[in-house]
Parts: structure tokens; C-alpha cells; sequence
């Protein structure tokens, strides 16, 4: 592109030496400045290298490029420091932490069986069906039952009026004296007195246990819950011993958790604990009853020639056991049914944890915990956490006992 002549008034040293009026644009630029057309050019945007009168920006530009070269250096380093503690928590957690997928909802279950054998003529539940303590779950034939009753009141009456009779000569020999019968007479009418006195008794047992056969014949619910896989129908034959229903006690409901051995160091008596069933978000809530004592031992088993049979193992695989922990229902959520055998995910809510009152104090907790955990290990047991003899009371069970006069 060529320059464009641009005629301006000169002073009188250029119009002297030029001899005319017309100037090269460089010139102009050096007396008016930059072109409309050229005031977008490099030395208008600051460029050092075209605005030499100008103070340099140099220094600061470099300022801003090293701090932001460190913010960005600073924000890994703290991206990655975070990364790291969130690993350390969740391997500790996952690995130490009191808690298990492991759990299973149990429950009592009573095996009802006949006294006395039978027919089966009336039969009062359904599979499934909710009933009450005391409630009658079948009948057997009474007839025989009946007829036994019969038979032993009239044994009881035969015997009794022997005994009347009895008691009355042995009164009248008594009564006698030694010239109309002898001692000998006297005591063998006493000891036939007793006799029959004790027949009596024997008759009078008799009829009551002829009364409780026939009261055995209506068979009733031991426990107040749920009449479960029933495959009684009516016409079946009962023998007495033999478990033909079976109850499940609806108020008897646990749940074990299957620990891991290295977690039994975070599990204490009386901890509060969150037992989530499968397909229910909310937990059930209860608290640490007992922990077992015992487990089987593979290795106990005797061999061949009684010797010890021991399993053998990898050094550098070493499988953790599992200790059956009792938890004890506290509080059941609305729509959450309680079925035996339902498997929970429990955890173990420590002491310690309920008493840090904000999420941040429970955080910071738990990673400080996390790291000590990592380096020095797991942390001691809590004073007291499993008592050496239970505390706890038996619950007080026991069946109203049928007694006859």
C-alpha cells in the first residue's frame, strides 16, 4: 500500500529547506500523530516496542504469570492432598470401621406338638394367619378321651365307696373289745381301711389326668404371632411329641451381624446401631445386646487316629472370622415389616460419635482417627465395652400349668 501525501502548513525551517508544501508522511506523523486509519496499530495497545516514551509493563505482567502459575500448582498440591485423605478415610472406614453387610433378622420360633395322639377333626388357622396366646389352632378327636374320663369317675366312685365301707369295720372292730376280737383283727381292718384310702387317691389321679387328656385334645397357640409354613389339614393323624405347627413369636425379633474380627475393637455393650434392610431406606434402630463368645473352630475336629485336623494355609493370606454380634430391636419404622431370615446392613453408631454434636466436629474426627489408625494402628478397646459376665437379665418365660384340685 503507498503512502499518502498530506498537504500541511510548514513551519518556515521546512518550507525553507523543502522549498514547497508537501511533506512525507512520516513527518506527519511526527507533527499531528497517527491516522484515524492507524490509531488501531501496535504502539496504541501499550506495545513497549512501539511506545519507547511510555513506562514499561513488564514486571507486572510477570507477577501476574508466576501467580498464576503458582495458584495453579497450589490448587493440585491441595486437590491431591484431599484425594489422599479421602482415600485414607474410606480404606480405614471400609476396613476398621464397625460396620457389615453381613446381618440377618431372626427370630423365636415355637414348635407346637400334641400331648395326647389323635385324629385331627377341627382345624382354626390358616398359613400365615396372626394368632394370640391361648388362641385354638386345632382339635382332636375327644371321644376316647371322653370315654377315659367316664371310665375313671367310675373308678373313683367304686373306690370310694370301698372305702366307706372299709373304714366302717375297721370303726366297729375298733370299737370292740379284746373278748369279741382280737389286736390282730383290729389292725388288719385298719390296714384295709388304708388301702382302700389309697385307692381312692389313686382313682381320684387318675380322673384328673382323664380331664387334662380330654382339655389336651383343643391344642392352643403358645405364643401371641404367626402361624408359618402350616401343612396340618383336617383327617391327619397327631401324635403326641410330634411338632405339626409351627408360631413364630412376633415379639422375640432380633438381629445378628456378622463382624468381622477385626472390627470387634469398635463394637460395645449398649451402642447405638442402624440396621438397614435390603429395598427399605429406612433404618431400623437398636443397640448392642451381647456379643457371642464362641464360634466353631475347623481346625478342633479330630482326624484320622484322633489326631487334630489342621487346615493349611497361605502366611500371607489370613481370612478374617466372623463373631456373631446380638442387636436388639428398639424402634421399627412405619411400612418396614420384620421378616426372619431378611438380610441388613448394620452399623455400629460408637459412643463418641453421638456426643460430637456438629457434622464438622464427626469429620474431622473421623479423619484425624483415620491417620492415627493408619500409623499406629486401630485404637484400644473402650473401658467396659464387653463385660466379662452378661449383665442382662433372662426374660421371664412361662406356660399357665392346667392344676385340678
Amino acid at each position: 500500500m503507498h503512502d499518502t501525501h498530506v498537504k500541511l502548513p510548514l513551519p518556515e525551517e521546512y518550507s525553507s529547506k523543502a522549498g514547497g508544501d508537501v511533506i512525507p508522511p512520516q513527518a506527519a506523523r511526527a507533527i499531528t500523530g497517527p491516522t484515524l486509519l492507524e490509531s488501531s496499530g501496535p504502539e496504541d495497545r501499550g506495545d513497549d516496542r512501539f511506545a519507547p516514551g511510555l513506562p514499561s509493563a513488564a514486571p507486572s505482567r510477570t507477577l501476574l504469570r508466576f501467580l498464576a502459575a503458582a495458584g495453579k500448582r497450589l490448587a493440585t498440591l491441595v486437590v491431591a492432598m484431599i484425594a489422599v485423605l479421602v482415600a485414607i478415610v474410606t480404606w480405614q472406614t471400609y476396613v476398621l470401621g464397625p460396620w457389615t453387610r453381613n446381618g440377618n433378622v431372626r427370630v423365636q420360633v415355637a414348635n407346637v406338638a400334641p400331648q395326647v395322639s389323635g385324629q385331627i377333626v377341627e382345624l382354626h388357622v390358616n398359613d400365615n394367619q396372626y394368632v394370640r396366646q391361648g388362641d385354638v389352632l386345632y382339635v382332636i378327636d375327644p371321644v376316647d378321651y371322653q370315654v377315659a374320663l367316664d371310665v375313671s369317675k367310675a373308678h373313683l366312685a367304686e373306690a370310694a365307696a370301698d372305702l366307706k365301707l372299709k373304714e366302717t369295720k375297721s370303726k366297729r372292730r375298733q370299737a370292740l373289745t379284746n373278748l369279741s376280737t382280737t389286736v390282730e383283727e383290729q389292725q388288719t381292718y385298719a390296714a384295709a381301711a388304708a388301702v382302700a384310702k389309697a385307692t381312692v387317691e389313686a382313682a381320684r389321679q387318675q380322673q384328673i389326668k382323664a380331664e387334662l387328656d380330654l382339655k389336651r385334645t383343643k391344642i392352643t397357640s403358645p405364643v401371641t404371632g404367626f402361624v408359618t409354613n402350616l401343612l396340618l389339614r383336617v383327617g391327619d393323624f397327631a401324635l403326641a411329641g410330634n411338632s405339626n405347627v409351627t408360631v413364630i413369636d412376633s415379639q422375640s425379633f432380633w438381629i445378628d451381624g456378622y463382624f468381622e474380627e477385626t472390627k470387634l475393637g469398635r463394637v460395645c455393650v449398649n451402642d447405638r446401631v442402624e440396621a438397614q434392610l435390603m429395598g427399605y431406606s429406612a433404618p431400623i434402630v437398636g443397640r448392642v445386646e451381647t456379643v457371642t463368645r464362641g464360634i466353631s473352630v475347623s481346625n478342633a475336629a479330630a482326624g484320622a487316629q484322633g489326631l487334630p485336623n489342621v487346615d493349611p494355609i497361605y502366611t500371607w493370606v489370613r481370612l478374617a472370622q466372623r463373631v456373631p454380634v446380638r442387636i436388639a430391636i428398639e424402634e421399627v419404622p412405619s411400612g418396614v415389616p420384620l421378616v426372619s431370615g431378611m438380610t441388613a446392613t448394620v452399623t455400629i453408631k460408637q459412643g463418641n460419635d453421638e456426643s460430637r454434636s456438629s457434622l464438622f466436629e464427626r469429620g474431622y474426627a473421623n479423619v484425624v482417627d483415620s491417620i492415627l489408625s493408619l500409623f499406629y494402628g486401630p485404637p484400644p478397646s473402650r473401658p467396659g465395652c464387653l463385660p466379662v459376665v452378661t449383665s442382662q437379665a433372662a426374660d421371664y418365660e412361662a406356660l399357665p400349668v392346667r392344676t385340678e384340685p
